[in-house]
């Protein structure tokens, strides 16, 4: 049920006197904002990561200072690789028409702000029988009437209570997180692109090795066929030549669907069919970088997902003050002014013109208890983007710890894997030489050849792991990404 007040005003000064009074009385008014003003939730931060302890600080990088994370690999087809993802990818476009939308959002919020005029014209034609009580018809012979309308008309809410304001706070904070979420999202997909990258990369230089192994294989097999056939060796040396060089011809040929699967993860990712891509062997393998880390309080500032979920809690926020305006009755100020006739000959004229101006306010006086339910309801939204930010945060945290303890340990186990490969390689050279001048037999050279095959693709796939895990720990730490540069949606929209 609504209380309206409708006052039409006569054409003298005393009256537009008193109606410019009340519109300038209800802009001092819309100083206020009912609802409660927006403070970033506490969360608990460590004072340092538990696993940075002995860690290799590197200088912070152009990359990173960039955005251009990538580029701390050292590799120029990656670098194009990842520029293609980002003016390609079909999920990256979807998040960005999702914060255009928000966008719009935030222009038609700040549109509430001014007057809205609008324009109309109209001829109806009607018919009223003779017996109605309308005896304003029953001269007409008819009883058909015409009628002619032109009307403009100009209104505006005056923002009193601060519904428009915050709901224009709202629209804002839910753009920037909406900006926020399209750079967690594009950081993401650059990650997996990457990764599918370097392992690919690691899969070449793991093929460059099973090759060169089938290769001395086939060697080897041949010259114990010769001995076989001399008598020097037994029937069992060549079965167990060819055994080895089978197994080891079937782990190449495992290595190409697993390289297929990486090279059709990154033509997806980049937004092509996988049948139009590929990616040629390279004879070179990418560099393992040093990860510039930060403090654990500069991460709210670094993630783009901590600095969505912050966002989410300004926007439910907002929406509170929303929901308390709505116990506020609403101002409005209108004007309207046209012409009306019965005949279009003289339509527009000065004897057929009408007007009206005045204020109106609108309350609603009952609502069965919809209004304090809905303010139950936002404050519970806004607990619930509290709780979720919060947890965000926690974990980001998470796997910063995890990614820093994970390299920590990969970087120790390598260092006993190369030693380990360095003993294989040399017990490999002793045991080929006591085998070709006959003071051993074949299976011995297997048995160390199996060895120092395992040796060496385990150096390969630590290398997989811990460039991987170097991927992970940078976007952990937002991937050169800022809340500073990263939310300027004032700026966005400007340049739109």
């Amino acid at each position: 049920m609504n209380d309206t007040l409708n006052a039409a005003v006569p054409p003298d000064t005393s009256s537009f006197r008193r109606t410019f009074s009340v519109a300038l009385c209800a802009l001092l008014l819309s100083a206020c904002a009912v609802g409660p003003d927006y403070r970033k939730p506490d969360v608990t931060t460590p004072a340092h990561f538990k696993q940075a302890e002995g860690w290799t600080q590197a200088n912070p990088s152009d990359a990173m200072a960039r955005v251009a994370w990538w580029e701390l690999y050292g590799d120029a087809q990656l670098n194009g690789l990842v520029e293609a993802l980002n003016r390609s990818n079909q999920t990256v476009a979807q998040y960005e028409a999702q914060y255009r939308q928000a966008q719009a959002l935030v222009k038609s919020a700040r549109g509430a702000f001014f007057p809205t005029l609008d324009l109309s014209a109209s001829k109806n034609r009607s018919s009223q029988g003779t017996g109605s009580s309308n005896s304003s018809l029953s001269s007409s012979s008819s009883g058909i009437r015409d009628t002619y309308n032109a009307q403009l008309g100009v209104s505006w809410e005056a923002d009193v209570w601060g519904k428009l304001r915050r709901g224009l706070e709202a629209d804002k904070a839910s753009a920037q997180a909406s900006l926020a979420d399209l750079a967690s999202m594009r950081l993401s997909l650059q990650s997996q692109l990457v990764q599918n990258y370097l392992q690919l990369r690691v899969i070449d230089e793991q093929k460059r090795l099973l090759e060169a192994t089938v290769a001395a294989y086939e060697r080897s097999l041949t010259m114990t066929q010769n001995q076989y056939r001399a008598g020097i060796s037994g029937q069992d040396a060549v079965a167990q030549a060819q055994t080895q060089l089978k197994s080891t011809q079937a782990d190449l040929i495992d290595l190409a669907w697993q390289r297929a699967q990486y090279e059709n993860a990154i033509a997806v990712l980049m937004g092509q069919a996988p049948a139009d891509f590929s990616l040629a062997p390279t004879t070179t393998l990418p560099v393992l970088p040093q990860v510039p880390a930060q403090l654990p309080s500069q991460l709210l500032e670094r993630r783009p997902d901590i600095a969505a979920a912050e966002r989410s809690v300004m926007a439910a926020n907002a929406n509170i003050g929303v929901a308390k305006a709505a116990y506020y009755p609403d101002f409005t100020l209108s004007m309207n002014g046209g012409y009306s006739s019965s005949t279009y000959s003289n339509w527009l004229t000065l004897p057929n013109r009408f007007w009206s101006v005045g204020p109106q306010l609108a309350l609603t006086l009952f609502d069965g208890g919809q209004r304090s339910a809905e303010v139950d309801r936002t404050e519970a939204v806004y607990d619930q983007t509290v709780a979720q930010y919060r947890q965000t945060v926690l974990d980001g945290f998470r796997e910063v710890e995890d990614y820093m303890a994970q390299l920590r340990t990969y970087e120790q186990e390598a260092t006993v894997r190369t030693e380990a490969l360095t003993a294989a390689r040399n017990s490999l050279r002793l045991t080929t030489n006591q085998y070709k001048a006959g003071l051993i037999g074949y299976l011995d050279v297997v048995n160390v050849q199996t060895t120092a095959l395992s040796n060496e693709r385990s150096v390969l796939t630590l290398l997989q792991s811990r460039l991987v895990a170097s991927v992970q720990l940078i976007a952990a730490l937002g991937g050169g990404w800022s809340a500073d540069s990263g939310l300027s949606l004032d700026s966005e929209l400007s340049r739109r």
